[in-house]
């Protein structure tokens, strides 16, 4: 999969803000917070992140633009990618694209944002009770909220609104989803990365690393129609190792992806054999399998080769 390796190093870039400390009071707290409308949930903690080889470069080439905008806007209010130490991103489906909005511990200092917001011309906006920086007009446009100095919020204006009021207890957050609740404890937690998606999301996820293929056109709403849920972890060592699943409705519709799977697997093989000719191929060492209703996949790419493999370009995100 073309978009799978360059997705992969988006991800180590986008998300590589964080240092060791209370994963789960954190995950427990931004779960409950978020809207529950959420069908898509990334988490991430980047000890391991910031040890990457050449990460700098790759944070620079892959940064989302809509994550680099706000990583922009944060630091000029005084908020710097060193005071983040965990991050849990959420999206709900939008009218054209999927909402990004979340939570980041770590390091804030309240009163110093606020004379620096001021310094830098942004006047605070009182959103459900908290006070709020808007980092771009329009209800479109992030606003971030220090929630005390640990913790902090950030989404469209209309989100966060719902965000902060689930946060508040005065209305419900995706911790009340059984399902969510379910994959998230089920989650890779060990590891630097994961994340879980139903519905929508899933065909959103996969169309997201698939944008730059060209040799396969697929409805990915048709194909995972019958997918349930998708859930990820992403291990970073001295290689990146991605392990995905597909919750199926049926056995049957688990060995018909699986079958689609093993067709793109062939693709992907040929398709970087034409683009890196005499290069060790990481698509023949992919694994799809199947087990009853779920499908998994797993991929593990040195860092030379996500390299090569993200010259199609970069993640949306």
């Amino acid at each position: 999969m073309h978009r799978i390796l360059s997705a992969l190093i988006g991800v180590f870039a986008i998300m590589s803000t964080a240092a060791p400390g209370p994963a789960a009071d954190f995950v427990s707290t931004a779960i409950a917070g978020l809207p529950a409308q959420t069908l898509r949930v990334e988490y991430s903690s980047a000890a391991k992140l910031r040890k990457l080889p050449n990460y700098q470069t790759l944070h620079e080439r892959f940064l989302g633009p809509r994550l680099a905008q706000l990583e922009s806007g944060l630091g000029e209010i005084g908020i710097n990618e060193d005071n983040i130490d965990e991050l849990l991103i959420g999206w709900k489906p939008g009218d054209k694209e999927m909402d990004l909005y979340g939570f980041a511990s770590g390091h804030f200092d309240r009163a110093g944002v606020a004379r620096r917001a001021e310094s830098q011309s942004f006047t605070p906006t009182t959103i459900a009770g908290e006070q709020a920086y808007c980092l771009q007009a329009g209800v479109a446009g992030t606003c971030v909220v220090l929630l005390d100095n640990s913790l902090g919020a950030f989404g469209p204006l209309t989100t966060l609104t719902t965000l902060l009021e689930a946060h508040a207890g005065q209305a419900p957050g995706l911790g009340a989803d059984e399902r969510i609740t379910r994959l998230v404890a089920d989650a890779r937690k060990d590891a630097p990365i994961w994340g879980i998606a139903l519905g929508a999301a899933i065909a959103d996820w996969f169309s997201g690393w698939m944008s730059g293929q060209t040799t396969v056109k697929l409805d990915w709403s048709r194909v995972f129609e019958k997918v349930e849920s998708l859930t990820y972890s992403i291990d970073a060592a001295d290689k990146a190792s991605l392990d995905l699943k597909l919750n199926c409705a049926t056995a049957e519709d688990a060995a018909t992806l699986r079958q689609l799977l093993d067709g793109l697997k062939m693709a992907q093989q040929l398709a970087w054999q034409a683009q890196n000719p005499g290069r060790d191929n990481p698509y023949q060492s992919m694994n799809v399998s199947l087990n009853d209703k779920q499908v998994g996949l797993q991929l593990t790419m040195a860092y030379s080769q996500l390299q090569l493999a993200s010259g199609i370009g970069a993640t949306n995100k």
